[in-house]
């Protein structure tokens, strides 16, 4: 069988970091407060020079380096994103002709928070399909630029970064064993951005009713994380690491609680980063990956919600 296999993984981060008495500055706010909801105590801000293609770019090539493998075997690049550089073209296509590759496919996919799950399982099926061989799946995004910097209850929660894999077509144990999509409408209202070029003409500002996505939040990923296991034939127990998306550590916890699983295993780097919207599944990979935490051989389960209400769940034997 054919599985798409992570050969490596990298990320990239902007060089600035705002902390919670940084934000202090600017909206009334404190870092006991951030820190008591939300488990926040900096996030990185984009610069002026830095965008969702330089960011994005940048985890791509840490992420073939990892892997040991040449931009030129690239045959797919799919950018989850809801920031990117333009309306069009699609930000992947500009960090392909960065990489030097010419041959292939390269688009984007906007599944806001979700979307680095929904571009995995789109690789995923891709490969299997015999359309690919070699893709790089990326999560960029510069959520500071749609923030409105006065809403203390949204800005204080997002960061800026990307992180992206390299995935490979092989043969063998390891690989992605089952995902999950999902997606249901009625609530986009609870999380959106108040812009576009369609409607406003506009960017637009993110706005978010947190209660009511905190309650589906919790609800939708323990539901998505059964789903998968019970897809693959797996169970809870036989999970090594939840690589979860980093949106509230609340959230995380009360995930954690309704599968009965220790907190111990849920990957968590939302203290360092915010929430990174789909850049925050492969950054948080990436530093488990460095600091030893994720190993060849170990399942690991990556999980998400975002604005549309969109989530998902991916598993893999890495």
């Amino acid at each position: 069988m054919i599985r798409s296999v992570i050969a490596g993984a990298g990320s990239a981060l902007p060089k600035r970091v705002m902390t919670n008495d940084d934000l202090s500055r600017i909206v009334d706010t404190t870092d006991e407060w951030i820190t008591a909801r939300t488990g926040i105590k900096s996030r990185h801000i984009a610069g002026d020079d830095e965008t969702t293609r330089s960011l994005g770019l940048a985890a791509a090539r840490n992420a073939l380096a990892n892997a040991g493998i040449a931009a030129a075997e690239v045959d797919l690049i799919i950018l989850a994103t809801s920031t990117p550089d333009n309306t069009f073209p699609a930000t992947a296509t500009l960090i392909q002709a960065d990489l030097g590759i010419t041959t292939g496919a390269a688009f984007d996919i906007q599944a806001v928070c979700s979307g680095f799950v929904f571009a995995l399982s789109t690789a995923d099926a891709l490969i299997k399909a015999g359309q690919a061989k070699c893709a790089l799946v990326i999560g960029s995004e510069t959520f500071s630029r749609i923030l409105d910097w006065t809403d203390r209850s949204t800005c204080v929660l997002f960061g800026d970064g990307a992180g992206a894999f390299v995935l490979r077509a092989e043969t063998g144990e390891s690989g992605i064993l089952a995902s999950k999509l999902c997606s249901d409408g009625r609530y986009a209202d609870r999380l959106y951005v108040d812009g576009g070029p369609s409607t406003t003409k506009t960017v637009g500002h993110l706005r978010m009713e947190g209660r009511e996505v905190f309650k589906h939040a919790v609800i939708n990923m323990a539901s998505v994380i059964d789903s998968v296991l019970l897809a693959a034939g797996k169970k809870v127990t036989d999970v090594d690491w939840f690589v979860p998306h980093q949106a509230n550590r609340r959230i995380l916890e009360g995930t954690a609680k309704k599968l009965g699983v220790s907190e111990d295993r849920f990957i968590m780097t939302l203290d360092q980063h915010g929430n990174t919207s789909a850049a925050s599944i492969p950054l948080a990979f990436d530093v488990a990956l460095k600091d030893g935490r994720i190993k060849r051989g170990q399942t690991i389960l990556m999980e998400a919600m975002g604005g549309g209400f969109t989530w998902g769940a991916v598993l893999a034997r890495y």
